[in-house]
């Protein structure tokens, strides 16, 4: 599939159509990979990312990624995000995460009200925000706005978020779509530390809690007009990041870092696997071996393909958001399925090289250890997981007579 009719055009005319990729901000985080790998197993033992790290990637400007030029953010084309969050992963897994995770959630904030964009923005060009869509609260309509309790688990990048955009059921009638994102200040929450797990380890993906806090009308946006690009802002006729897809946005945005551990794990393999001995075999370097010559082709060519798909579903988003369209639904879809099938084919990838190197890849100390648990935890993001996105581009390719059960 071509995204753009005018890529065999020539002349100046549809340079508007071509969203500009940003190679200064990408060397930027290629410029951190060092540091980040340096800190990768402290970020992993404490269960966040390493302050050392976070004050880097924030004195880099790597965390506001797609705020509007008016706060002084980038307003990065979700190509040159991919890239960035991308080689943020070459690093350390747990690390991109955190920071694709509070990039998106901060571009959530940016498409609320110009009243909300101002208190979260306004004072902190910076502000970061954390946020869960699930809806996870008790709330009372009350004079302006709601009064909000609950608990929102895997709240990634929360250790080091300004704001959180939650999910909240509203009181709306019969057949309509309750759910919808408000805005909290970091002082109306609290982190509880409840992100134990073997992969992804330093992500800091733990409940936000809220206690009786007041949101105010003008920070809430109803899920089904994010979900159509309806989106509060007054700024949506000058800014392409404010017409951007908020599913497929919220989706792709996840498999940024695959992209990293597979560039990672690669780049590993190359350097320790060619005078690597073949235990039980004649041969005394690896390099020679058909079995992981084999082997690490298959793995690289799944990477490769993992990078177009993901590169086609990114063009896709911001040429639509240029052109102020909402992706067709078959190209929402697509990038749905498209999101799952790049998890996949990394994770597939991952198998072959690990099997490549042997089984002490999978001694603790071993950095591909890290990298395919990341991975593998990664992989299984409900916007991620393979089989539903077949569903759902499936049931759209063939007209299935019944509702879609999910949203793109």
């Amino acid at each position: 599939m071509t995204i753009y009719d005018t890529t065999e055009r020539t002349g100046d005319q549809f340079d508007h159509l071509r969203p500009h990729f940003d190679t200064e901000l990408v060397a930027r985080a290629t410029a951190l990979i060092p540091l980040i790998r340096e800190h990768a197993a402290e970020t992993s033992e404490q269960g966040f990312v390493a302050p050392a790290v976070m004050a880097a990637l924030d004195e880099a400007e790597l965390l506001s990624l797609f705020v509007p030029h008016r706060y002084g953010g980038h307003e990065a084309s979700m190509r040159t995000s991919m890239e960035v969050l991308a080689e943020l992963a070459k690093g350390d897994g747990s690390t991109a995460w955190a920071a694709s995770l509070l990039n998106v959630c901060t571009w959530f904030a940016t498409t609320f009200s110009a009243e909300a964009q101002d208190e979260v923005f306004g004072t902190n060009p910076r502000s970061k925000v954390a946020g869960i869509f699930t809806p996870g609260s008790t709330m009372t309509r009350v004079d302006g706005g709601y009064l909000v309790s609950g608990r929102w688990p895997y709240s990634s990048g929360s250790f080091a978020a300004d704001w959180a955009a939650l999910g909240i059921a509203m009181a709306v009638p019969e057949g309509e779509d309750p759910r919808a994102l408000a805005l909290f200040s970091r002082d109306q929450f609290t982190i509880e530390r409840t992100w134990f797990v073997t992969g992804m380890k330093g992500s800091g993906s733990d409940t936000i809690v809220l206690v009786d806090q007041f949101v105010p009308d003008h920070r809430v946006q109803r899920f089904q007009d994010m979900r159509e690009a309806q989106y509060l802002t007054p700024h949506q006729a000058e800014e392409r990041n404010s017409n951007m897809a908020f599913i497929p946005v919220a989706a792709l945005v996840l498999i940024a870092p695959q992209l990293g551990l597979a560039r990672h794990a690669l780049e590993l393999t190359l350097v320790k696997l060619p005078g690597k001995s073949v235990a039980y075999t004649r041969y005394t370097e690896a390099k020679n071996s058909p079995a992981h010559q084999f082997g690490v082709a298959a793995a690289a060519t799944k990477f490769r393909l993992a990078e177009l798909l993901a590169g086609e579903a990114a063009d896709l988003i911001d040429h639509r958001a240029i052109l102020r369209e909402l992706p067709t639904r078959t190209e929402r879809a697509q990038i749905r399925n498209d999101t799952g099938v790049v998890a996949e084919l990394v994770k597939d990838g991952l198998d072959l090289l690990l099997t490549a190197n042997g089984a002490g890849s999978f001694a603790e100390a071993n950095v591909l250890s890290r990298i395919w648990r990341d991975a593998e935890i990664a992989g299984r993001h409900a916007y991620v997981t393979p089989e539903v996105g077949k569903e759902v581009y499936g049931r759209v390719l063939l007209g299935a007579d019944d509702a879609l059960t999910m949203d793109i």
